[in-house]
């Protein structure tokens, strides 16, 4: 009986532990010929979220290339089509056989080292199934916001938050409002200005091809950084690891 007893009370408490130990958001880390960099995906853009953490962890995006490269604006990849590409080879059409809805959040705009979906020019604003950029941007004056909201966004203007970033540290905000932006980079941003600042030829295409490959952070690795982000220290003691056996890597 007391065997029983014991068994019970320590399933309860790896059900409990399993429960409570869950990360607030999922995390891709992005490998280049650059460098690497890390995403946090936003939970506001759920769709998004969801169909990338899909495809990261398909491989979809393993060895595709940056295929549109723009100094001062943002670099764009995700074309399937890019992974056997030849030289000088046009791309940007290509994707899954699918798109997905709008998400297009006033919160969530184009700051540098956001990440945005890529999209034709569809009236509905629906995404690419799995074309993304990554903004660079620029710093802008407040005279210069107040021009593209006069010429570009046809009146709609800006809010103080976002003044304020890309009046210190930059973005593209003709994008916004058009576009979905569905997470951010939490470091790396060194990554996107090296790799926007390539040769590139007629059709933004660099020269030399860079080529991507990502992975989803395993949930201890997002608990382990949600930790430290928070400034206190990673678990990877004994305990932490035998319950980990019970969660699985995946959230």
């Amino acid at each position: 009986m007391m065997r029983k007893i014991i068994l019970l009370f320590f399933v309860m408490i790896c059900s409990l532990y399993v429960r409570a130990a869950k990360p607030e958001f999922k995390y891709v880390s992005i490998s280049t010929d650059k460098g690497t960099c890390l995403l946090r995906l936003y939970n506001a853009t759920p769709l998004h979220r969801d169909n990338f953490v899909k495809l990261v962890r398909e491989g979809y995006y393993d060895s595709l290339l940056f295929h549109r490269v723009i100094n001062h604006f943002m670099i764009q990849g995700g074309d399937p089509d890019s992974r056997h590409a030849a030289k000088g080879q046009a791309f940007g059409e290509g994707g899954p056989k699918y798109t997905i809805n709008a998400e297009i959040r006033d919160t969530l705009f184009h700051k540098k080292g956001t990440i945005g979906a890529a999209r034709d020019n569809n009236p509905a604003k629906a995404s690419s199934g799995s074309q993304f950029y990554l903004v660079e941007g620029r710093v802008f004056t407040n005279a210069g916001l107040d021009s593209l909201e006069q010429f570009k966004l046809k009146g709609r203007k800006f809010t103080d938050a976002q003044r304020k970033i890309y009046t210190t540290v930059g973005g593209t905000p003709h994008l916004d409002g058009n576009y979905t932006v569905f997470g951010e980079l939490l470091n790396g941003i060194e990554v996107v200005e090296t790799i926007a600042k390539v040769k590139t030829d007629a059709l933004d295409r660099p020269v030399d091809d860079i080529r991507m490959s990502m992975k989803v952070l395993t949930r201890r690795e997002a608990l382990n950084l949600e930790l430290e982000l928070k400034g206190q220290k990673p678990k990877t003691g004994f305990l932490t690891r035998f319950f980990d056996i019970f969660s699985g890597k995946d959230y």
